[in-house]
């Protein structure tokens, strides 16, 4: 027993103990109130969508579907598989669009119900978390100057990627938003009984023209498209969202008496979108360009909305109220800059200062959006050159304001659009650039080779000496291109590489230092792979290192991201070596001292299976957290989740503060992707949760999270365990994909080379130049694939007997005691037993007997066996009899999809082996591919956090 502080181990492990909230994992409805009214709405929801179909196409089809729906109870049922396989092509395409349907309608119900509940909550996220700061600063353990410190780097950013597993439109998406909020209304006990009948006419128009509407896009989308989706949602979000969840936040620290500054930015949008190239020839620099202007449009658009509505409130007199000289002088320069402006507002507003400079502002900003849209130069006092500018108008306005004792609105509607206005800036996100390692040594190797110098050419160098080379490199201030190079002196690669780093340096100059902040650097192996961007950087104009007595300057950043449980081992170690080289510490001190590391869960999980993923990025984070103190850096760690958990999903605010103790310290970056973006943010109650949940535990992991209490046997301990099941599993996970009849099962025993023709996404699915084998195929389609046939191996595969191994050398005790008081194990754990309750092998069976050869069917044997280790031992550690025990009413919820997902399934099994009875030379049936790509939508909606 260790007494720390006169507590002992015992009791810390006490302190942190606890079961975790299943509803959470699920995204679900967890109370019986919740689920009754849920299973109400559904219910209406369903009855309407079978009145659509019978009015659009007739009641036999209606009893077909119902037909369907009550045989897929039995998944072995040979009279289900006799009436699908004797359905006509485009009945068939009827009945997964009705299925489909159905899903889209609960999910936007659930998502209503889960908001309500979380609504309803004793105590909200923020509240929580600043409450027990102020409960430590009161106890002495934290020091009010400490907490003041890392609230000035406090920094969440989701960041909004275009990945394919959002397989739902958004013009669907706007309807089931339509849907949520007519279905409020009719919830509402305090509508008055005359609104019933419109609300429920207009109920089901939504319902009816939901069906009218085609679920599957024409055409494949472009990276402009993408973006636009993104953009749709930040606005909403900026517009609904932000500004009441910071007002929250001001509020509860105003509570411990802490005030951030205006400038402050705790919450912060970021982007893929057009920036992503690595593996998508469709991102260029013309199309990353046209990407951060559509950006700037959208977000200038949504600060005048903003500001139009500040103008009809902010009615101040100065017969009443008295402004600031500073800002009385900025009204007259505002006036001399802008006489048509004045001269439209003062006749009415003459004695409205503060509607007049914000007329003056909205006038700059209308200006500035049209600069940016035609490329003219800045004009002084006429629009905005930066952002700080238009933020030092509205600080101006507060300030004024608070001046003349008016500290209500001071502190209330100006400053919720100033913590508005810095959250979104004027694009909305920042836009990062990622590309992968092996394009910058190929541009390198034509401009060494142009120049003729090395002895050995620069693509045979081996690491070492290309390090020792680029290291040298980056030192010296001598040019490789030189003065006037054009891209038609300079190989293929070299062209594509400065002719990206140009189009970032023109992205900087027209929209400021926020349009583009990160250069991200795939399957780095070793610090030559960020030194080749460095210099690559420096060709374009984009940094300067100085000289002795000069400061070095660099417009970007540069993020290695490790992607492979190799090269996650090696982090550490490379952090180490590369800020160890003079050059790049003084690239990283001329960006602030802050060093970001994109951390990959989606290959390293490919690679080497959940358990193993888990536990390296875990340590990484550690060792890069160790690392980085040495150097006197900041780490932002960019963590790459997916929305599966075979991908790093699950939970926002559990994963945040599951991270080591003093690895989050202020900032970090985390992706939201595919169909979690519509899960979370469709309905702004829910959107606020969710934000509102992870900003919270970013703050409390950054002041409360800083340092551990346990002492060092119980972690060695700890660790010693998760090595072993990390290990174990890994093991059992490599045995399986270095199986060879695993491709052939995979490919035939899930719909992954059908995913690749529907329209959800413009990055292919498939690596280029490949084989064909396990390692071509990208991540997401590796894990989209397996969850469509329910097997979702990614998520669990090798749990089990790692598990196992662990129980079998005695640490069982062990395991239970992780689980209670590990949030890492606790979040790691309830992740795979919510992926296990997703997962029916008997469903999948029927993909195996209809789908998959005899020769490789063995596989099969090989995945029950290890699915049922894994629920036996994830029993045993969480002391339940049952998956999902203590939640019963989640439980049923989950069934209530099952019995709507098990059609879906039986249709698609059929539906496979009717296309791929057709011969390669034969042209396919489309109403048969079109069935099927709607069963791949249907399921995709089932299971919802599938890619």
């Amino acid at each position: 027993m260790t007494d720390h502080g006169h507590t002992t181990t015992e009791q810390l492990l006490e302190a942190d103990r606890r079961e975790p909230d299943a509803a959470t994992f699920a995204s679900g409805v967890s109370s019986a109130q919740q689920h009754a009214a849920l299973r109400a709405s559904v219910r209406q929801l369903g009855t309407l969508l079978g009145e659509a179909l019978t009015r659009h196409e007739g009641p036999e089809l209606l009893a077909l579907v119902e037909q369907v729906r009550a045989l897929a109870r039995e998944p072995e049922d040979d009279d289900l598989r006799a009436l699908l396989d004797g359905v006509d092509a485009p009945t068939a395409v009827v009945l997964a669009r009705a299925f489909t349907a159905y899903f889209q309608l609960v999910n936007v119900t659930e998502q209503l119900h889960r908001g309500q509940e979380l609504a309803a909550v004793d105590e909200a996220p923020l509240a929580g978390t600043v409450r027990r700061i102020g409960e430590a600063l009161e106890a002495g353990t934290l020091e009010r100057d400490e907490l003041e410190s890392v609230l000035a780097r406090l920094e969440y950013r989701p960041v909004f990627t275009a990945h394919p597993t959002e397989a739902t439109r958004r013009t669907v998406l706007n309807l089931l938003r339509r849907i949520a909020v007519t279905v409020t209304e009719l919830e509402d006990p305090r509508r008055p009984a005359s609104e019933g009948p419109r609300a429920e006419r207009r109920l089901a128009e939504l319902v009816d023209m939901m069906w009218q509407t085609d679920e599957l896009r024409i055409v494949r989308p472009e990276p402009t498209d993408e973006a636009r989706t993104a953009m749709h949602t930040l606005r909403f979000l900026a517009e609904q969202v932000v500004p009441d969840l910071l007002a929250e936040l001001d509020r509860t620290l105003a509570g411990i008496g802490v005030q951030l500054p205006p400038s402050a930015r705790p919450l912060r949008f970021g982007a893929w979108a057009g920036g992503d190239r690595d593996g998508n020839p469709n991102v260029t620099p013309e199309v990353t360009l046209a990407v951060i202007g559509l950006q700037h449009e959208a977000g200038l658009s949504e600060l005048v909305d903003k500001l139009d509505h500040m103008l009809h409130e902010l009615s101040s007199s100065t017969r009443f109220v008295e402004v600031t000289d500073a800002l009385s002088e900025s009204l007259e320069r505002d006036a001399e800059a802008l006489p048509v402006t004045y001269d439209a507002v003062r006749r009415l507003n003459a004695e409205e200062p503060y509607r007049l400079k914000l007329s003056f502002v909205r006038v700059r900003l209308l200006r500035t959006r049209d600069r940016l849209a035609h490329g003219t130069p800045h004009e002084p006092g006429r629009d905005y050159s930066s952002f700080d500018e238009l933020l030092e108008d509205l600080v101006l306005i507060r300030e004024s304001m608070l001046a003349g004792g008016d500290t209500l609105t001071g502190d209330g509607a100006i400053l919720r659009l100033i913590r508005a206005a810095v959250a979104t800036g004027t694009g909305l996100a920042t836009l990062d650039v990622r590309e992968h390692s092996a394009k910058h040594h190929a541009a390198l190797a034509e401009l060494y080779d142009r120049i003729g110098e090395l002895d050995t050419p620069y693509r045979e160098l081996d690491r070492p000496a290309r390090i020792a080379l680029l290291s040298r490199e980056m030192a010296s201030r001598r040019p490789l291109t030189g003065v006037g190079l054009g891209a038609h002196d300079v190989g293929e690669a070299a062209a594509a590489s400065l002719s990206l780093m140009t189009a970032i340096r023109q992205a900087l100059d027209a929209y400021g230092p926020e349009a583009i902040e990160t250069y991200i650097v795939s399957m780095t192996h070793d610090v030559d792979d960020l030194f080749a961007v460095v210099v690559l950087a420096r060709e374009a104009g984009l940094l300067d290192l100085g000289t002795g007595s000069t400061p070095a300057t660099a417009r970007i950043g540069f993020a290695p991201l490790f992607e492979t449980v190799a090269e996650l081992e090696a982090a550490g170690p490379l952090l180490d070596a590369l800020l160890s080289d003079a050059s790049y510490r003084r690239v990283v001190a001329a960006r602030g001292d802050v060093q970001e590391i994109m951390l990959g869960y989606s290959d390293s999980s490919k690679d080497a299976g959940i358990a193993a993923s888990q536990w390296q990025i875990h340590r990484a984070q550690r060792a890069l957290r160790d690392v980085a103190r040495e150097h006197g850096v900041t780490l932002r760690l960019f963590h790459g989740r997916g929305g599966s958990v075979g991908r790093g999903g699950g939970p926002t605010g559990e994963a945040i503060l599951s991270q080591p103790y003093g690895s989050l310290d202020g900032p970090i970056k985390i992706t939201e992707q595919g169909e979690v973006i519509s899960d979370k943010y469709t309905l702004p109650g829910l959107a606020r949760f969710n934000l509102e949940t992870a900003l919270a535990a970013v703050l409390e992991a950054s002041v409360l999270h800083r340092r551990s209490l346990l002492p060092r046997d119980v972690l060695d301990g700890w660790n010693g365990t998760m090595d072993l099941v990390a290990g174990r599993g890994q093991d059992a996970y490599r045995g399986l994909v270095g199986d060879a009849r695993l491709v052939p099962f995979f490919v035939s025993a899930t719909p992954v080379d059908e995913l690749g023709k529907m329209n959800i996404g413009s990055r292919p699915a498939k690596r280029p130049g490949g084989d064909g084998g396990l390692e071509d195929l990208r991540a997401i389609p590796w894990v989209f694939g397996w969850t469509q046939s329910r097997i979702i191996l990614p998520g669990w595969f090798g749990v089990g007997s790692g598990l196992a191994a662990a129980r079998e050398d005695g640490r069982e005790r062990t395991l239970r005691e992780m689980y209670g008081s590990w949030s890492f194990f606790r979040t790691f754990l309830s992740n795979v037993q919510m992926t296990l309750t997703k997962s029916d092998l008997d469903i999948a069976a029927g993909y195996v007997r209809t789908l998959v050869p005899d020769e490789v069917a063995g596989v099969f044997d090989v995945i029950r066996e290890e699915h049922a280790r894994t629920v036996e031992e994830v029993l045993r550690v969480t002391g339940q009899k049952e998956l999902l025990e203590s939640a019963p009413v989640l439980r049923r919820t989950l069934d209530l999809r099952d019995s709507y997902l098990a059609p879906l399934h039986a249709l698609q099994t059929s539906l496979l082996a009717r296309s791929r009875a057709v011969p390669d030379d034969v042209e396919p049936d489309a109403d048969v591919q079109r069935a099927l790509l709607l069963t791949i939508n249907g399921i995709a909606a089932g299971l919802r956090n599938t890619g």
